[in-house]
């Protein structure tokens, strides 16, 4: 078997000499992230109609992990994870209302410790631009809204479904601009700058540029809505209405979010269609920023990393936006681009994003881990480790219990807390369609991953351990009925100062 998520992989010393690294390279890490990018659109991913061409550029000139998964599919729990390296039931960020705060150390302290810039821009989706979370500045910085984030997800129970927030939760639907698309346009024009500034980029740094497209709600700006011909798309086939039996767990979590019952074939085609542009839309506010360092001269220095925080179901199985431990929203697209990496490579490792802290930690020169994640790098390098193992939870957003889910290069296993197990084939069956949980033949496979499951914690006591923290919570706001109207009408809002044309910075300790 291969070392698992947490093992020792690839590490240095730490050697510091009054606060700086010593022998540290002079590699530097640019990190782009957009929010719930499906690991399958994009054209480097084998899409047939995503057109994506600054990230296929990318992918040609990097290494492409193809089995690259989120620590949560949901935003605030994996982004905690992605600071730290740690397991979300170790952080107990359960929710889009537990939200990082820097309490816990990550990447970004060890690079301030170690004196390397480092700083972001764009959003974060932290607790707030005050809390220490390691950036040393923060330059129009989107953190979860009102220091309180979606308050609403605290109450899971079925009797607090949300249907008139499902009904609203992509809308409105079609060509536009929102708010988020003038948001990320301003964002690639801060990098701009930032790269093109001497006075930044005279020592190493690192940088972290965080975009929300493809994040709902489906509005796009019309010249990338009509890159896609409406008549081409295809709705996903894999649906109950075509015979689909979705398993308990996933169907008590679709009445609590009924999305897809709100949406007529028109909208769930054109919903398709928005989304296919904002893809496009965010690929080409990536080019502006690589194209940049580019100019900057700094890009044979740099190791670039593209990911996202978690994928979005995108109307498979009648699922929207996120929170299955399916591919569609578990899965995330993974470039890594710069010194040392093969070009054009296609990795099948499983990876995760718990990996991107101690692979910025080598690049930085520092080394070490961050929390339990081993550096991509020599994985990079190395044959494919189908025997590696990769984690991932869920905890929020009407789901009934905890949802957990363990895979290797073979084996996709879900265990949901008071339901049946499921497991896939992702060899044979990449999409997910064909359940071996009660095949009598796949016994040794079922009870072999269930171990692996319980040697990184005990699903039965993290469930437990989520709906506490979330009660406790909800008594805080006056309790279940108070929470129901608290927090984000659906996603987080975008501050109207940071769509000002002026720039816009904190600085953090």
């Amino acid at each position: 078997m291969g070392a698992p998520l947490g093992g020792d992989g690839y590490r240095q010393k730490l050697r510091f000499r009054d606060g700086v690294a010593r022998g540290r390279s002079n590699v530097n890490v640019l990190i782009l992230m957009s929010d719930e990018h499906a690991a399958g659109v994009a054209g480097f991913a084998g899409h047939k109609t995503a057109h994506t061409p600054c990230l296929d550029q990318l992918s040609t000139q990097g290494t492409c992990f193809t089995a690259a998964y989120t620590s949560s599919p949901l935003c605030v729990p994996a982004r905690a994870s992605f600071a730290t390296g740690q397991y979300v039931h170790e952080l107990g960020a359960w929710d889009n209302a537990h939200a990082y705060d820097g309490s816990t150390p990550g990447w970004g302290h060890r690079l301030q410790a170690a004196g390397v810039r480092c700083e972001s821009i764009g959003k974060l989706h932290f607790r707030n631009a005050n809390a220490p979370t390691g950036f040393d500045r923060q330059i129009r910085p989107m953190h979860i809204h009102e220091g309180i984030g979606s308050v609403w997800m605290l109450d899971r129970s079925a009797s607090a479904a949300q249907p008139e927030r499902a009904r609203n939760l992509l809308r409105p639907i079609g060509a536009g601009e929102s708010k988020y698309n003038t948001y990320d346009r301003l964002v690639a024009e801060e990098a701009v700058r930032w790269l093109s500034d001497p006075a930044k980029t005279a020592r190493p740094w690192v940088l972290y540029v965080g975009l929300v497209a493809p994040h709902y709600p489906m509005t796009v700006p019309r010249e990338y809505l009509d890159l896609y011909d409406p008549d081409a798309i295809e709705l996903p086939r894999l649906h109950p209405r075509n015979g689909h039996a979705r398993h308990p767990w996933v169907d008590a979590m679709a009445a609590y979010m009924p999305i897809d019952e709100s949406l007529s074939d028109p909208e769930r085609q054109l919903a398709q269609q928005c989304y296919l542009g904002l893809v496009s839309f965010m690929d080409e506010q990536i080019g502006k920023v690589v194209r940049a360092l580019d100019a900057s001269g700094q890009r044979t220095q740099t190791l670039v990393i593209y990911t996202s925080d978690h994928g979005d179901n995108l109307g498979t199985r009648g699922l929207w936006a996120k929170g299955s431990l399916y591919k569609e929203s578990v899965g995330i697209p993974l470039i890594l681009s710069g010194p040392s990496v093969p070009m054009g490579k296609k990795c099948q490792t499983p990876v995760s994003i718990m990996d991107l802290g101690t692979t910025i930690l080598e690049a930085s020169g520092i080394g070490g881990t961050s929390g339990h994640g081993q550096s991509l790098l020599p994985i990079a390098t190395s044959s494919d480790d189908l025997d590696r193992v990769v984690f991932s939870e869920f905890h929020a957003v009407g789901s009934p219990s905890g949802g957990f889910m363990v895979c290797d290069g073979r084996f996709k296993y879900h265990y949901y807390v008071g339901y049946e197990p499921e497991l896939f084939d992702v060899l044979a069956d990449p999409d997910e369609q064909e359940d071996l949980a009660g095949r009598q033949s796949h016994r040794g496979v079922l009870q072999s991953f269930e171990r692996r499951l319980r040697a990184i914690c005990d699903p039965e006591q993290m469930d437990a351990q989520a709906k506490l923290a979330q009660q406790r919570a909800m008594e805080s706001f006056g309790g279940a009925s108070a929470v129901r109207g608290l927090g984000t009408p659906g996603y987080t809002p975008v501050p109207d100062a940071l769509l000002t044309q002026l720039p816009r910075s904190t600085d953090s300790d």
